[in-house]
């Protein structure tokens, strides 16, 4: 058979081939590797030069992302992914499968993805995943995911909530030298002294960091105190907060307070040199049930200012002018 694939959040063929994607769909890594298995043709879809498909597998993550705009010239189409359907699986055995990322030719060979649990137990309004996944569970043992990588890209959505195979996960990723980053963020609530302990004798990807949660202001004292248990285990790296901005009660001067705490700590963190740094990530909010969601203008100015580590040390966000003639300082007014 002739198998094409589409990563519809991916965009160009262009970027595929250059690797200018940040991360392996992993559906689609994993439905490559169980084809090829098959003995199938496997490629990357091209609605100019593929020809004529068996099947074209199309993944869709998010669903804001603009729809794949070609005609397809295949027998069967199978769109798969959040952004088609919030239901849809991958089959068992293709599930079972270990991904093959060299159809991404721009991720590291030395590197793996994966999840060691799916599901979450939180309920985060703007959250697919409690939905989608249900409740926390075991996944893939951290063995398996690295398949014989030493570094490990994991994209668990709250592995502290798994209790004892959380503890046996982090152990085993200790003792056997894995160096790890959770992408997708720990829940700095459900940080234990055991669980700091664990974090700080870690190794981490991506300068030494790691990634917590705030996004709500009673998640601060929360991220305070896990960051204060794991720099007391002897942590000194630094840590970076996925921090939403806007929705629900996350109004202008909410997410200000909340973004400028960390601002304020690392300015006193630059002059004391005594603590680890702290890099919050604004991410404007996105409402799940309306693709057509328009983000407020402000929302996009705290983003483009916080995120921007150059910007974010130098000043202030009220006093950031990101357009001619308009400073930030006017939303407050």
């Amino acid at each position: 058979m002739r198998i094409g694939l589409i990563d519809v959040d991916g965009g160009s063929q262009v970027k595929k081939q250059f690797g200018a994607h940040a991360y392996p769909n992993l559906a689609l890594c994993k439905i490559a590797a169980h084809h090829k298995a098959k003995g199938d043709e496997v490629e990357w879809y091209d609605p100019m030069f593929s020809g004529h498909m068996d099947r074209v597998y199309m993944s869709k993550i998010f669903n804001f992302s603009p729809d794949y705009p070609y005609s397809i010239d295949a027998d069967e189409v199978i769109r798969g992914g959040t952004g088609y359907d919030i239901h849809s699986e991958l089959e068992q055995q293709i599930d079972d499968t270990q991904p093959d990322f060299s159809i991404y030719p721009g991720v590291p060979k030395d590197t793996s993805y994966g999840f060691l649990t799916r599901g979450c137990p939180r309920k985060c309004p703007w959250c697919v995943v409690p939905k989608k996944e249900g409740a926390i569970r075991p996944y893939w043992d951290i063995d398996r995911v690295a398949n014989g990588h030493k570094k490990v890209i994991l994209m668990d959505n709250n592995i502290l909530a798994a209790g004892d195979y959380c503890r046996q996960q982090l152990q085993k990723i200790i003792d056997r030298g894995y160096i790890v980053d959770f992408n997708q963020a720990l829940d700095a609530r459900l940080v234990t002294d055991e669980y700091a302990a664990l974090l700080a004798k870690m190794h981490w990807l991506d300068h030494n960091r790691i990634r917590f949660g705030c996004d709500t202001t009673a998640q601060i004292d929360q991220c305070e105190r896990a960051i204060s248990m794991i720099e007391g285990y002897g942590f000194r790296g630094e840590f970076f907060l996925y921090t939403m901005i806007g929705g629900g009660k996350n109004d202008l001067q909410e997410c200000y307070n909340r973004i400028h705490h960390w601002w304020l700590r690392n300015h006193e963190v630059r002059r004391t040199k005594q603590r680890c740094h702290v890099y919050p990530h604004a991410q404007p909010y996105r409402d799940p049930n309306s693709p057509n969601h328009i983000i407020p203008q402000w929302q996009k100015d705290m983003a483009g200012w916080c995120n921007k580590r150059m910007l974010f040390e130098t000043f202030d966000f009220k006093d950031f002018k990101p357009r001619k003639g308009f400073c930030c300082s006017t939303y407050f007014d």
